[in-house]
């Protein structure tokens, strides 16, 4: 039986190759996960041309899932320095890899990741538009900005970023709104621009079911943009986010309409205590599609530190509902992430989906806890090196302060509660002073 998409072969019936690899590794039942994707309740981002992937699935259901933004800029135009990021992230097991690369060859690095990696591709169109024709942005036309999309398709990418929300009674609002930091999505402002200066609508709205033909015929999935994210506390959840978030619920249901697989963008900056509203209404007014967040960063005042201000409403998220952590390094808002900082990045954002899949109660997120605590529990310092999120580092941290006796570490010696406890449970004598 013949399918286009995910969403059309689940549908149908149909267990494709890369359903059942999902089912396996969430330890779910194919028919559950087919029963998720055909409702868009979850989705499984897989280019017919990207044939290396490793397919993952992402919905609430399932576990929660990390994906790292790297690429290019006109001041950091080092190819080799972003494919030693990509193999670092799929090393450290990142699900999805997003080039958001502005400068140089990006065509040739984009076919790169979906000729070689394994990890699913994500991109934004809108930024390779203005790389690839080399002209002034209100010179670009509503065909162009369509080619391009077309183009990345047949690149190979598994989902796209396109700021459809955004048209012009969404923008007519906005400008009323006054809001304190402005559109500060990147994709959203080059769109607002241009329709402010040309008077025309979003053609990525204006023509969304041309947008939707292509994603049917390579299986692209649509990431629907997020223009109007907030930039700061003071913009959460103002009528231009929640008006978006309602135009692409109506986004949502036209794409699932044609069997295109769908995840929604969400939040950036917000306090705290708006996070689980938020998850809710996206949930409400979107039926259940994925979430994909960024952030959501839980304050303003953390240059330096914003990959742990977004763990934090990572975790939250998740645990009501996100389904998908964009990670964010200590370089956000301040330059384009290095190696290391990118590593920063993951590790901080799989701690917070961690720490949402036990919330959330995924099978087996627990187990990888409860082994942790067995080897503490028995001193067993080889082992807790090998569980760690970050071996490497939980190594480094023991090796830079030995202790007088190898099964204590520097901190505690003979006053170690868990060695303390085993030897008086066990029947001996605990002097911990003369020892």
């Amino acid at each position: 039986m013949a399918y286009s998409t995910q969403m059309e072969a689940a549908q149908k019936g149909i267990q494709t190759k890369e359903l059942l690899s999902v089912a396996e590794k969430e330890h779910m039942q194919p028919e559950r996960l087919m029963e998720l994707v055909a409702k868009g309740q979850a989705i499984i981002p897989a280019n017919k041309i990207h044939t290396c992937i490793e397919p993952c699935g992402i919905g609430n259901k399932l576990s929660t899932k990390i994906n790292v933004n790297l690429g290019t800029s006109r001041d950091w135009t080092d190819l080799d320095m972003e494919m030693e990021k990509v193999k670092s992230a799929v090393a450290m097991g990142a699900e999805a890899i997003m080039d958001l690369s502005s400068f140089g060859d990006t065509q040739k690095f984009r076919r790169k990741l979906t000729s070689e990696c394994p990890a699913v591709i994500g991109t934004v169109p809108i930024y390779d538009a203005v790389v690839y024709y080399h002209k002034p942005l209100k010179e670009i036309t509503t065909e162009e900005w369509l080619a391009i999309v077309e183009m990345h398709a047949k690149d190979g990418v598994d989902f796209m970023t396109i700021h459809c929300g955004i048209n012009k009674e969404t923008a007519r609002r906005f400008k009323e709104m006054k809001r304190l930091t402005n559109i500060v999505s990147r994709g959203g402002s080059i769109i607002f621009a241009w329709m402010e200066m040309t008077g025309k609508e979003n053609p990525f709205y204006e023509h969304y079911d041309r947008i939707l033909e292509i994603c049917r015929e390579y299986d692209v999935t649509m990431s629907l943009g997020d223009a109007c994210r907030p930039g700061c506390l003071e913009d959460a959840s103002d009528i231009s986010q929640i008006e978006e978030l309602v135009t692409l619920g109506e986004l949502t249901k036209r794409a699932w309409d044609r069997d295109v697989q769908v995840m929604i963008e969400g939040p950036g900056h917000m306090p705290l205590d708006q996070i689980e509203a938020n998850m809710r209404i996206q949930q409400t007014i979107c039926k259940g599609a994925p979430f994909y967040v960024l952030g959501p960063l839980v304050t303003d005042v953390a240059p330096g530190y914003d990959h742990i201000t977004a763990a934090i409403g990572g975790a939250v998220a998740a645990a009501y509902g996100a389904s998908f952590l964009c990670y964010v390094t200590p370089a956000e808002h301040l330059r384009l992430p290095d190696v290391d900082d990118v590593k920063e990045g993951i590790i901080a954002a799989k701690i917070a989906a961690h720490a949402a899949d036990v919330a959330k109660g995924i099978p087996g997120a627990k187990d990888w806890d409860r082994e942790m605590s067995m080897a503490r529990k028995k001193l067993d310092w080889e082992k807790m090196f090998n569980l760690a999120i970050d071996p490497e580092k939980a190594k480094r941290y023991r090796e830079g302060a030995k202790p007088e006796k190898e099964d204590t570490c520097s901190m505690c010696g003979n006053f170690c509660a868990v060695k303390n406890m085993n030897r008086i449970l066990d029947g001996e004598i605990v002097s911990i002073y003369d020892e």
